[in-house]
This record gives structure tokens, C-alpha cells and sequence, in this order.
């Protein structure tokens, strides 16, 4: 029996084609990137990827057969009682998250840990569902979820730039990482520093320069943009940096936290090979949030706890007790040293066994970071006493990413009401 492309729906709509394409050839898939043997099977389940070790060429199961990530191009919200929040269901990104939204004062209850579906206490409207990092930023382009937290890696990647998703927050402040070339330390690369020594190895068409890597969609811009046109992508499900030592690929692209892993496994980043930076991001799909009963509202409160708690973190709220003549003077004195806190000093006086004694207590915000110079400078103008506590969250009139958000979509903040 012949082998068929299968639609979404489930049904054969043709013989499966197979298309050779080099590595320069224009009409290659976003989906894949370079590679030797392309094999295009549309499925509703999640794209699979093997390596024919004997053959070395790369057989990508992708979820349709055209030159695109395969997601839905629908602008009209379907129908249903309910918003659909995203979390990831694994690793790292996935145990953040989490925590994340517990410090914004937000439970994910999830009563059955194999199911995956859950429930946000404080917000009976939403229903959260763990998928994949892969599949949140899919489900989002689809519709099948509203908004979804994930990698900005994912959402250039697997996104590449579909009009649906809009990032309402590109900084959640965990996740950290980089996207980087990692190129062998020894050897013929031995003396490449840069991406210029890289370019000048004189690839070419019957000796192109092997990449691994799972991010094909941004290596084939990059690759581009650097103006390297003899390049292979090679698609690996992990171990990327056991490639090289192996043989069966020049170097890799992929994530890089601290380097540690690149540099035990002989490997090392050049100048001019870092593509993007990575974290944590917040991502809606701009016809649900458009169109959907309650999406507004949902956005607006996740970015004002989001902003309050992360702009919190970044300050300690510092209480000291000064001398001076009037509150007024402490104040001026406050800001002068450069200790106004975010929109001046609060002072008060002090009353020592019942009267007034000449003491006034102020209370400022303090760059975590300067804490102990803010301490010696406080010392120097007569504090004492100085009490030092944690903040939890600052809440401003609108949350910026909020105004954001709403400017670039034309629309009046004004004309939204969330009575």
C-alpha cells in the first residue's frame, strides 16, 4: 500500500510526495529549513523527527505539506463559555511558570496530576491547560487556546512571525537564555573567533557548512542575513553538542544558559554568533483578545499582577528614623542625596515617650542593588535605626504594557469598562 498525505480532518487527500531540495534552493519549507530529503506528512498530531543514520538524511514529519508552520490562517473566534490559558507542561520553563503565578497570588489547581487541564481559583472563567512549549504557541496561532505563556524562542521559531500572535509581555524574568552558534574549540575551527572566520571556510555547494539544530525557522533567517548561503540544517531530539565530536554535523545552534555545557563538550561561541535572547513571555491570540467575551479583561488583570509583583521585586522598602528641623527638611535632604524613592520620601514625625522630639521617620524605595550604598548615604545625613523590608507589589495606575498594548491596538482605554 502506498504511503498518503493526510489532511487535519484525518483524510487521505493524495499520494505522499517526496521533494529533494539543496540548501540553497529558494522554495524551502519553513517548517524544515535545509534538508536533504524532505518527507511531508500533515497530521493533527504534534510533527515527529528522525534521522536516518545510514542515508544521513533527514526525514521531517511536519503537520502539513506546505511551505509554512503549518498554523491556521482563521480570523474569527469559534464559540465557547470559556478563555483557555496555556502553561507548559514540563521542565524548568513549566515549574517557573508556576511559581510565577502563585507569587501574583494566582493558584493552578490541577486535581488529577495525569490530566491536563486545570483551573485558576481566583479566576473561575479561565481553564488552563498544560501542553508543550511547541504546541502552546501552535495552539495559540489556531484559536484553540487565547493566551498561553512560553519561550520567546518559541514564538520565533514556531510562530515565525504569524500575524495572530501578539506578546503582551516580553520580560517575566525567568527562563533566561540565548540562542547561539556553538562551533568546536579544536581542530579545523580551531582558530574561528567570529562569524566572518566562519563564513571564510570556503563552504560550497558540494561541502556546506552542517548545522544541527531544532530551531530551523531562525538558523535559515539567520544564515541569510549573515549572507552564508552553503548551509545544511540538521534536526536532532537532543544531545546537539555530542554532534560535532560525533561527525555528523560542523556545529550547532541552540539554547545557551550559563555555557558550562558548551564549553565540557569542546565547544564554544564566536563573535557575531549570538542570534536572540530568551525568557519567559506572555502571548495572546489577537483575535481572541479582539473578539472573545472577557479577553480584555483577563489580559489587564494578568499584566497588572504580572507588573506589580515584577516591578516589586526589584526594590526593598527601607524605613529610617532622621533628625532635622521640619519634615520638609529631611525630604529635600532625601532628594538631594539622591534617595527620593520612586515619587519622593514619605516622612513623619517621630514622637519619643509621647512628644515631639526633632525625630522624623522616612520611608523610600531602594534599588535592591543599592542597598548597602543607600544604607552608608542614609548614615551620612543623620539616619538611624534603619528597618529594611521586602516588597511584594507596586501597583501603578495602569500597568505600561497595559497602555502599550492598547495604543498599538487602537483602542481607548476609556472605552473599556471592567465593571
Amino acid at each position: 500500500m502506498g504511503m498518503y498525505q493526510i489532511s487535519r480532518g484525518g483524510s487521505r487527500v493524495g499520494p505522499l510526495s517526496v521533494r529533494r531540495q539543496s540548501a540553497t534552493h529558494p522554495a524551502v519549507s519553513k517548517a524544515t529549513g535545509y534538508n536533504k530529503t524532505n518527507i511531508y506528512l500533515s497530521s493533527s498530531e504534534s510533527g515527529r523527527r528522525c534521522i536516518n543514520q545510514r542515508k544521513r538524511s533527514v526525514v521531517v514529519c511536519g503537520l502539513n505539506n506546505s511551505q509554512t508552520t503549518g498554523t491556521s490562517t482563521s480570523a474569527t473566534a469559534v464559540a465557547r463559555d470559556n478563555l483557555r490559558l496555556a502553561l507548559p507542561s514540563k521542565g524548568r520553563m513549566a515549574e517557573d511558570t508556576l511559581a510565577l503565578l502563585k507569587d501574583c497570588q494566582l493558584n493552578v489547581v490541577k486535581p488529577n496530576p495525569r490530566q491536563y487541564v486545570a483551573q485558576i481559583s481566583q479566576m473561575p472563567g479561565v481553564e488552563v491547560w498544560f501542553q508543550r512549549a511547541t504546541d502552546v504557541v501552535r495552539k495559540l496561532t489556531y484559536g484553540d487556546v487565547d493566551i498561553g505563556f512560553v519561550g520567546h524562542d518559541m514564538v520565533a521559531e514556531i510562530g515565525d512571525g504569524h500575524e495572530e500572535l501578539l506578546i503582551v509581555h516580553d520580560a517575566l524574568g525567568y527562563g533566561s537564555c540565548h540562542l547561539a552558534l556553538g562551533v568546536p574549540a579544536t581542530g579545523k575551527f580551531a582558530d574561528v573567533n567570529t562569524i566572518e572566520d566562519l563564513k571564510n571556510m570556503a563552504w560550497s555547494a558540494s561541502n556546506p557548512l552542517r548545522v544541527v539544530t531544532g530551531y530551523h525557522n531562525i538558523a535559515r533567517k539567520f544564515f541569510a542575513e549573515v549572507g552564508m548561503e552553503h548551509v545544511e540544517l540538521l534536526s536532532a531530539d537532543g544531545a546537539l553538542e555530542a554532534a560535532p565530536a560525533m561527525g555528523c554535523a560542523d556545529i550547532i545552534l541552540d539554547l545557551v544558559s550559563t555555557g558550562v555545557t558548551l564549553r565540557e563538550n569542546n565547544l564554544k561561541e564566536i563573535e557575531g554568533g549570538k542570534i536572540m535572547e530568551s525568557e519567559g513571555v506572555l502571548v495572546v491570540n489577537k483575535t481572541s483578545l479582539l473578539e472573545r467575551p472577557g479577553m480584555m479583561e483577563l489580559v489587564h488583570e494578568l499584566l497588572e499582577r504580572l507588573e506589580a509583583h515584577l516591578v516589586a521585586q526589584k526594590y526593598y522598602s527601607v524605613i529610617v528614623n532622621m533628625t532635622g528641623t521640619s519634615a520638609e527638611d529631611v525630604s529635600e535632604r532625601l532628594i538631594q542625596a539622591g534617595l527620593g524613592g520612586l515619587q519622593g520620601p514619605t516622612v513623619s514625625s517621630v514622637y519619643p515617650e509621647g512628644a515631639p522630639g526633632g525625630y522624623f521617620a522616612a520611608i523610600i524605595c531602594v534599588p535592591k542593588k543599592e542597598l548597602y550604598p543607600a544604607v552608608k548615604s542614609l548614615r551620612k545625613l543623620g539616619g538611624s535605626g534603619v528597618l529594611v523590608q521586602p516588597m511584594t507589589y507596586i501597583f501603578d495606575d495602569e500597568p505600561p504594557r497595559w497602555l502599550a498594548l492598547t495604543k498599538n491596538l487602537g483602542i481607548s482605554t476609556k472605552s473599556i469598562d471592567f465593571a
